[in-house]
């Protein structure tokens, strides 16, 4: 087995098809499929399952193509530091941000990057963060920017900051140009929320609850541009996170919620059992110190 057949099969299940693999491998479906079915010979283990629809890891291939992600940018960042000279940083890092983070530290830590590590080529994934926790799991992210306050096993968890939460619509309550409403003002008022899975809508359950307050929820939605749009119609009032009140027009504006304060913890977290590169590294030490510098505007840090 070689860095090149571990290239294959990353292809592989990146593209969900052998076909759509091998086309943009440029190679030839049965020549693919034979250096898949070489791997699997080798390994004495199945790697994929396929069907009608395509093809996806099995739990041994899951774990394979973890290590062969590792290995690539291992082997990727050597190339470049012979190449380039021991001192100079290369190779690609994933990175994944929820959207409301994305918003305050995506475009400064590009920036950053591209200034202090020309090599380094940063891929940021923007989603919602159960999304981005999978392609964790999965090994497809480097790094993770997470809504988490402790260690997961195989999960090093570093907290950066926590951030405030705001509500979004409900102009008929309270004052709509306030920059704070009483979290008290808004039992039953309609909202729309991320689904029960989420955990934005866990804490915003907990905090209704125990204030004794109803929490009206008339529609459950994993769309964040959908939740603002129906909160500056005015069909329904959402609690998302505070920054991203600034992208907003001023007819949509954000009160962060008193009474009590709600919060969440913000975290980096990266897999244990995946070796990080010195590019990584990098990214990792550039988002801490950007955090830091930031913090006046973030609220209240942890870094």
């Amino acid at each position: 087995m070689d860095i090149r057949q571990m290239r294959y099969f990353v292809a592989c299940v990146d593209a969900g098809s052998l076909s759509k693999a091998a086309l943009v491998l440029s190679i030839s479906q049965p020549s693919l499929s034979q250096q898949i079915a070489e791997m699997e010979g080798d390994l004495g283990v199945p790697l994929l399952v396929r069907s009608y629809s395509g093809v996806a890891p099995t739990e041994a291939g899951t774990t394979f193509y973890r290590h062969a992600q590792s290995i690539i940018k291992q082997f990727a960042q050597m190339h470049g530091d012979v190449k380039r000279g021991e001192h100079a940083l290369s190779g690609q890092v994933a990175v994944g941000l929820p959207t409301s983070v994305s918003s305050v530290l995506a475009v400064p830590l590009f920036e950053r990057m591209r200034a202090r590590y020309p090599g380094v080529q940063l891929q940021i994934f923007e989603s919602m963060s159960g999304y981005l926790n999978e392609l964790l799991a999965n090994g497809r992210l480097d790094i993770a920017v997470l809504f988490r306050e402790t260690e997961t096993r195989g999960v090093t968890v570093i907290p950066l900051f926590n951030e405030r939460l705001a509500v979004y619509g409900a102009a008929w309550v309270g004052n709509p140009r306030g920059k704070t409403l009483p979290l008290e003002m808004l039992s039953d008022v309609p909202m729309v929320l991320p689904g029960r899975s989420h955990g934005l809508r866990l804490l915003v359950e907990r905090a209704f609850e125990s204030a004794g307050l109803s929490l009206n929820v008339v529609a459950d939605i994993d769309s964040l541009p959908t939740m603002l749009e129906l909160a500056r119609r005015g069909e329904a009032a959402t609690i998302l996170s505070g920054f991203l009140g600034g992208n907003k027009s001023k007819d949509t504006p954000a009160r962060y919620i008193v009474g009590p304060t709600l919060e969440r913890s913000v975290a980096l977290c990266r897999l244990n059992a995946v070796p990080q590169t010195a590019a990584s590294r990098a990214v990792q030490d550039c988002m801490l110190a950007l955090v830091a510098e930031m913090a006046p505007t973030l609220g209240s840090s942890s870094a």
